[in-house]
């Protein structure tokens, strides 16, 4: 049995997970599919401290009360800086990370730095009354549709979760100073559908930081894969804890 901490992106809340995690837990695993700061049953707690460092410390602090070691710490989009220092803090409780379709950072990075496109939204939140917190990024035509999600049912599903992101989040800096953390094997998933204009992805160097080849994985489908393609993700995440 494995330990799956799956971590949401921004915007989003736990329940983005909730066609992927049954899955994981009918093969026998363990399931924790929190809400960070700010979002879901903890959305009373958002505000304009909340940031990266804040979701860090979620992550940390849960991996810590539940006593959980051999951990497959998966994070979406912009959770991919989450995971990344929160593994830094616990690299001995760490089995493996999963960037699933995620900024990837280098040490000192923010999310601008990962994905510079996310300046765009900062900007735009500084010339209004609340300069703190970013909305969701609004439905394009298909086939971006909402996340990538497309199908109308989904989509209105989606909507009922996304709630607004704090900008703080994009300007902190990820931690990855704990030489622990270079031995940690990582999975990169990459969702190859259809992508709005100005979204990059860093391309994955052919090593790991601890010198093995590094996992490269596709989705054929939009951004949010837990909620279009969660049986094909689930055996993704599966094979990370092999």
């Amino acid at each position: 049995m494995s330990t799956y901490l799956l971590v949401h992106g921004a915007w989003h809340d736990g329940r983005c997970w909730d066609r992927t995690a049954p899955l994981l837990e009918a093969a026998g695993h363990r399931v924790f599919r929190p809400s960070l700061t700010g979002y879901g049953d903890k959305a009373h707690l958002f505000g304009p401290e909340v940031g990266l460092d804040t979701h860090v410390e979620d992550v940390v602090r849960l991996i810590k009360d539940e006593d959980l070691t051999d951990v497959v710490l998966v994070g979406h989009s912009y959770a991919g800086l989450v995971i990344s220092s929160a593994a830094n803090e616990v690299p001995e409780r760490i089995a493996h990370l999963v960037y699933l379709d995620a900024m990837v950072p280098e040490h000192g990075e923010t999310a601008v730095d990962a994905q510079p496109v996310t300046q765009r939204l900062i900007d735009a939140a500084a010339s209004t009354d609340t300069p703190w917190r970013i909305p969701p990024l609004p439905e394009l035509p298909p086939p971006f549709g909402l996340f990538g999600v497309t199908d109308p049912a989904d989509q209105e599903w989606l909507r009922g979760m996304l709630s607004d992101h704090p900008v703080l989040c994009l300007r902190q800096p990820a931690r990855l100073d704990n030489p622990g953390l270079r031995e940690v094997p990582r999975t990169h998933v990459h969702c190859v559908g259809a992508a709005p204009e100005g979204i990059v992805r860093r391309p994955v160097p052919a090593l790991q930081p601890n010198g093995t080849p590094s996992r490269v994985r596709e989705l054929p489908t939009g951004h949010d894969c837990m909620i279009t393609m969660p049986v094909e993700l689930s055996e993704l995440l599966l094979e990370a804890s092999g």
